[in-house]
């Protein structure tokens, strides 16, 4: 539950507080600019640099992206000539960059580090560099090597959680145990990365869905990302749990059910984190500081089931978010 930057969409340049920043996918093939497909939403404002392409685990039953992309590690000298022609089109403006695809950090450290030194010489103006990470490739990445990526630039590492229960992580192919996912999130910490990572609602489905919920409270809590952002599954065309689902092996959780899931998360917290609820497939903009604004989200979370409970009619407002996750 990623945002998905058409390959089709044209360029566009805005003016933001009088700068100019480029947004999306620029449409520059014929200038050989290789733009990663995907990104965070807080990656929006973000130079957008690939280093690989495609995803080398590419087996997570819930996802649709990099379907038909053969995973390949880019050259040093594409990387480098694409970020020569990004300085030509964002000049020294951007602050933010965002390096793809799915898993950078399987790219060799010293490649990584001289992409890092590159980036930051040609836009003195960074403020920060993030990527796509596993937890298990941060757990096997030497500490010692993560340190010299942070220091580089490298500044934020977005992993994919998903749940802390070992039998839906099983179930979604996701590759890794809590336990991998707990040493990849402390390793990154450690070496001195922001972390951000993402849980997925309703991935243990109705039979599930408490021990999904319960189990991923207890990984957040012994990891204490950073950034904890909530994305709502809706089975994406192109995955295979969307054929699941149409064959009758895999049912969604209702909104009703969703927002309980939700509360049971929040209410188990025990973490300093951000709460980001900043995907348009959730219900509700659940975000604050932990713990300082936990009370306040579940009242949020508490106002909107008894409205629900009161008002049926609700379900449908509810269940119309599904047809804007298509889009």
């Amino acid at each position: 539950m990623y945002n998905f930057i058409n390959d089709q969409q044209q360029s566009r340049i805005i003016v933001k507080n009088g700068e100019r920043m480029a947004i999306g996918r620029l449409r520059l093939k014929e200038r050989g600019y290789d733009f990663p497909p995907y990104r965070p939403p807080s990656e929006a404002y973000s130079l957008l640099l690939r280093v690989t392409r495609g995803c080398p685990w590419n087996k997570c039953l819930f996802c649709s992206m990099y379907k038909g992309i053969p995973f390949e590690r880019r050259s040093l000298q594409e990387i480098k000539g694409d970020i020569e022609v990004a300085a030509q089109l964002y000049r020294e403006v951007p602050r933010w960059a965002f390096i793809g695809d799915s898993n950078s950090l399987v790219a060799k450290t010293d490649l990584l580090l001289e992409v890092l030194s590159s980036l930051y010489e040609f836009f003195p103006h960074l403020e920060r560099v993030t990527s796509y990470a596993r937890a298990k490739t941060i757990a096997r990445k030497d500490l010692d090597e993560l340190r010299k990526l942070r220091k580089a630039g490298l500044v934020r590492l977005h992993v994919g959680l998903e749940t802390g229960d070992a039998e839906t992580l099983r179930f979604i192919r996701k590759g890794a145990t809590p336990g991998e996912m707990i040493e990849g999130g402390l390793k990154a910490k450690e070496g001195g990365f922001e972390l951000s990572l993402y849980i997925l609602l309703g991935i243990g489905g109705m039979e599930r869905w408490r021990e999904h919920a319960d189990s991923t409270v207890e990984v957040l809590n012994k990891i204490d990302p950073h950034f904890i952002r909530v994305r709502t599954l809706i089975p994406q065309p192109g995955s295979p749990l969307f054929e699941m689902r149409k064959r009758g092996e895999f049912t969604l959780s209702s909104p009703e059910l969703i927002l309980e899931e939700a509360r049971r998360i929040i209410l188990g917290l025990k973490v300093t984190s951000q709460f980001l609820s900043d995907h348009i497939s959730n219900y509700l903009p659940l975000n604050g500081e932990m713990p300082k604004d936990k009370q306040s989200i579940l009242q949020s979370l508490d106002q909107a089931l008894l409205n629900l409970r009161e008002d049926p009619s609700l379900l449908e407002d509810y269940r119309q978010k599904e047809f804007l996750r298509h889009l």
